[in-house]
């Protein structure tokens, strides 16, 4: 005996039964605990078998190679007759007591015959003998068809050629014929493996489907930390998700259930296997004792890089267990087998070191020690990535683990209320509720049960489970809608599986009268997705008016149920449970008498008129509240529900006619007129071009540049009071064309023409300010009387009713404000919502002028009908050409400030085709500042 070697091999044995013990652990883990008992008992017959291959003497090696060689190609060519199928594939033969694989048997024939074969030196005879026998048991194993085993088989024969010595101009061709042939072997590829490959090349696998097996090595390797998850509550469910846990994916099953540490150790073991067999090659006694330890090594080491990178994702998954660790038990018995076999190689050279049949250089297998550093470094290296995936991934990958086991039904919150500058309700919920249960779980559950909950919902047994043979594997089923007093009966019957939530069905008292103010509520698309991307499928969100400007603020936030289920989707147990939080209710400026007088008004006024729309505002001169925003005609946005109901929403939306679903006081805009000229007159306070006392030439028209512009009647020579007060188009010509279009343009926009008021209403139109730039930008041309007809509103001008109510406000108090609807939000409205500050005109100073035409307009003037008013007003009438209205093409506009000397409230309307200003549009004026100064007003004390 050689001096200090001992011819057992205690770190062999060890590390062999350190993987049994790490396979029992992950099977315990993982809940399987009468498989890991079954692994122990063929651990122990293997151990048996090991000792027992241990005392083979190595004379007798080659005659234990041909008997398993011949009894695998026996048991293989039995497969496709007695066999057993399993996932399409025959390779098991059922023994009664225990199912035996024998290609398992072939695997460990393939290293002892090429080494008996080769042991005596390389002849190409040899060489194509070697190709010839194993060819046998690879066609027999690829016709089960085992693709992935004949791969490992024809990867054996190739390391026994290899290690033997082979010469690399034999081998050369040999490769290079594998190589051309891969291409070839698509065609006896089944679509599962091709899908595999598929999944292994390219970034777009479905996690759901093909790639369901390495997203889940991902996610047990990536988030098991360092100890792993197996000792959490719910690991026996987490576990379930992970595909061949015992077999083929073991190694990261035992990541996830212990923890990087113990698929390190793992590692560890079969590096010892590796290196302790490269030990027993260099003290082989004989070649053929060589070659088998190495070629045992060299299969433990290779089996278990490949299975560990295919749970790394670092290879197609094609099912590669660890030798002995992983389970199955003619796997792990041939492990057992070899081990030994490379016990006994060791055991005689160590005991017979005198009897070495050849020099030590050409006993030892080709490049044995630069095989087994490739092998532990590229262990030592996937272990690493192991480590990098938990360290960059970690977080997300167990997040993952976390929700994919969890299926959650959300519970809509209910939506906030919105009420009036009083708390009356002008949008609410409808008082229904839905009932839901969970389809699988209450269908298995009590009987009693399902019987208690039809009589609850007034329905028979058998139409209950009638509605649950219908859910086709959803995991809710909706029962129906229900009242409130029905719903609090459900609920306070507290039956398991049953779900009662608002509908989310919105109620609008006041329907038309409000809805282009309002707007309403519908299920979620692919746009509101974009603009609110946490939206959950089938949310309700605002749609169009304040309910979508605040949307954020009315939904709330939905609650869910949460049930954890396993990987079919199956219900198992009840998770966590998150109450929906309602939404806030909203209080509007908005005063609800003044905007049904207003709709009202305006209603009369457009069907008296002829007219085709009208629009009118109710805004407080100093704050910007609006008070009213009236639109005719309207919709009714009850129709939107939802659900939506198709029928009553298509008869009022379709035919001819103005848009009802616009809110005609922010969405359209009309050549303003005579309203603009109080901005054209502020224009010249600013600039101070021609004196307010001057008087200019009067006339029923004017003539320029050949062209004549009329007057609406004869006037006389005017000042600026006299102009305004009697809306003199004369005047405003001259004044005009004084001024030029760029200082008439300047001030407009201080004024806030041609852009947005900023409004708290979606879509707002901007109207239009032409200028000789701007016009022309567009491929319009700006004539000569261009500049005249932009002094009285017409041409390139257009605005909207606010646009107009804003100029009025900002020339009678010297400020602008921006309009705001809502005023605060909260229980009782207790948050106000901030509104910006008045921003005072550069020219406010200078405009006492314009304020003495306006309050001369509105006590004997064309807006003289306000002079009965018990407070001094001021105003601006307005008749506009519009080719776009219809009848005469004349729009009525009439706009009003009242008190004249300290401005509180601004009135302004539009009856589109309506005639004139002061005839028509006028008394809805009138009557919107009655209404305000008897029940709204509060006098400044």
């Amino acid at each position: 005996m050689t001096a200090g070697r001992r011819p057992s091999d205690p770190w062999l044995v060890t590390a062999a039964v350190a993987l049994v013990v790490l396979g029992m652990l992950n099977m315990i883990s993982t809940g399987m605990s009468s498989l890991a008992v079954r692994h122990a008992v063929l651990a122990v017959v293997g151990l048996g078998a090991m000792w027992a291959a241990s005392r083979t003497r190595i004379a007798a090696l080659r005659r234990f190679g041909w008997v398993s060689f011949a009894a695998s190609v026996v048991l293989l060519a039995a497969v496709p007759l007695i066999g057993i199928a399993t996932k399409g594939a025959q390779r098991w033969l059922n023994l009664g007591v225990f199912t035996l694989q024998p290609s398992e048997i072939a695997k460990l024939a393939l290293v002892l015959v090429p080494a008996s074969i080769l042991a005596v030196g390389y002849t190409f005879g040899r060489f194509v003998q070697v190709l010839a026998v194993s060819s046998v048991p690879i066609v027999l194993v690829a016709v089960q068809p085992d693709l992935s085993t004949a791969v490992v088989l024809v990867a054996t024969v190739v390391l026994m050629l290899i290690l033997a010595r082979v010469p690399m101009r034999t081998l050369g061709p040999l490769f290079a014929l594998g190589l051309v042939s891969l291409p070839l072997a698509v065609v006896f590829l089944r679509p599962y493996q091709l899908e595999r490959i598929h999944v292994f090349l390219s970034n777009d696998a479905d996690p759901q489907g093909s790639g369901w097996a390495a997203w889940q090595a991902d996610i047990a390797i990536g988030s098991a930390g360092w100890w792993g998850l197996g000792r959490e509550p719910d690991y026996d469910l987490r576990a379930q998700y992970l595909p061949e846990s015992e077999h083929d994916l073991a190694f990261a099953s035992l990541v996830y259930g212990w923890g990087l540490v113990a698929g390190m150790a793992v590692v560890v073991a079969v590096v010892i296997i590796v290196w302790r067999s490269v030990l027993a090659a260099r003290l082989a006694r004989t070649r053929e004792g060589a070659l088998v330890a190495a070629g045992v090594g060299g299969v433990f080491g290779l089996h278990t890089a490949v299975s560990v990178a295919q749970s790394l994702s670092l290879l197609p998954h094609t099912g590669m267990p660890i030798p002995v660790f992983s389970y199955g038990g003619t796997a792990s018995i041939v492990g057992f087998v070899s081990i030994g076999l490379v016990l006994a190689v060791r055991r005689d050279g160590v005991t017979r070191p005198l009897w070495m049949t050849e020099p030590h250089r050409r006993r030892l297998p080709r490049a044995v020690p630069a095989g087994a550093v490739t092998l532990t470094a590229s262990l030592v290296a996937m272990s690493v990535f192991a480590w990098q995936l938990q360290t960059d991934h970690g977080t997300e990958l167990r997040a993952t683990s976390d929700t994919q086991m969890l299926r959650c039904i959300r519970l809509p919150a209910e939506r906030g209320h919105i009420v009036d500058r009083a708390g009356v309700p002008v949008a609410a919920n409808a008082a229904e509720y839905t009932v839901a249960v969970v389809a699988r779980m209450f269908d298995e559950g009590d009987p009693a049960v399902r019987d208690e909950l039809a009589a609850l919902l007034g329905i028979t047994p058998e139409q209950l489970r009638e509605e649950l043979r219908g859910s086709d594997g959803e995991l809710q089923v909706t029962l129906g809608r229900v009242g409130p007093e029905q719903a609090r009966a459900i609920v306070d019957a507290q039956l398991p599986w049953v779900l009662v939530y608002p509908t989310g069905r919105r109620h609008y008292p006041h329907g038309e009268v409000l809805a282009s103010v309002l707007g309403y509520v519908g299920i979620a698309d692919s746009q509101d997705m974009q603009v609110w991307p946490n939206l959950a499928f089938g949310s309700r969100v605002g749609k169009a008016g304040l309910e979508r400007q605040y949307d954020a603020l009315l939904r709330g936030v939905d609650g869910r149920q949460c049930m954890y289920v396993d990987p079919s989707g199956r219900p198992v147990g009840t998770g966590e449970r998150v109450d929906p939080v309602r939404g806030h209710d909203l209080r509007l400026h908005l005063d609800l008498g003044m905007q049904q007088a207003a709709t009202d008004a305006l209603t009369q006024a457009v069907r008296s008129s002829g007219g085709d729309l009208g629009a009118a505002v109710v805004m407080d001169a100093r704050t910007g509240a609006v008070l009213a925003l009236a639109s005719v005609p309207g919709y009714d946005n009850n129709v939107f529900g939802p659900p939506v109901d198709p029928v009553a929403l298509a008869a009022q939306t379709d035919g001819d006619g103005p848009g009802r679903m616009l809110n005609h006081a922010v969405q359209t805009a009309a050549p303003p007129g005579s309203t603009f000229k109080i901005v054209t007159a502020s224009a010249n306070a600013a600039f101070h071009v021609l004196s307010p006392d001057a008087a200019l030439a009067g006339g029923a028209a004017y003539t320029y540049g050949g062209h004549t512009f009329a007057n609406w009647q004869p006037m006389g020579p005017n000042s600026l009071l006299g102009a305004i007060q009697w809306s003199d188009n004369v005047y405003f010509y001259q004044l005009a064309d004084l001024l030029g279009p760029e200082r008439i343009a300047t001030t407009a926009t201080e004024l806030g023409v041609g852009s947005r008021s900023g409004i708290d209403l979606p879509s707002e139109s901007e109207g239009f300010l032409g200028t000789p730039d701007n016009v022309g930008s567009i491929g319009g041309t700006w004539y000569p009387g261009s500049t005249l007809l932009m002094g009285i509103g017409q041409g390139t001008v257009t605005a909207t009713p606010l646009q107009v109510a804003r100029w009025t406000s900002g020339i009678a108090s010297g400020a602008t404000v921006t309009p705001q609807l809502a005023a605060a939000y909260g229980p009782a409205g207790t948050v106000p919502l901030p509104t910006a500050e008045p921003r005072r005109l550069s020219f406010a100073d200078e405009l006492e002028p314009v304020r003495a035409g306006m309050r001369a307009s509105a006590s004997a003037g064309t807006a003289g009908q306000l002079a009965s008013l018990p407070v001094p007003a001021a105003a601006k009438t307005g008749t506009a050409e519009d080719p776009s209205a219809p009848g005469k093409g004349l729009n009525a506009w009439f706009s009003a400030v009242v008190p004249a000397d300290a401005p509180e409230v601004v009135v302004t309307a539009l009856v589109r085709g309506g005639g004139f200003g002061s005839a028509t549009a006028g008394p809805v004026v009138k009557g919107m500042l009655e209404h305000y100064l008897a029940q709204i007003r509060t006098p400044n004390p």
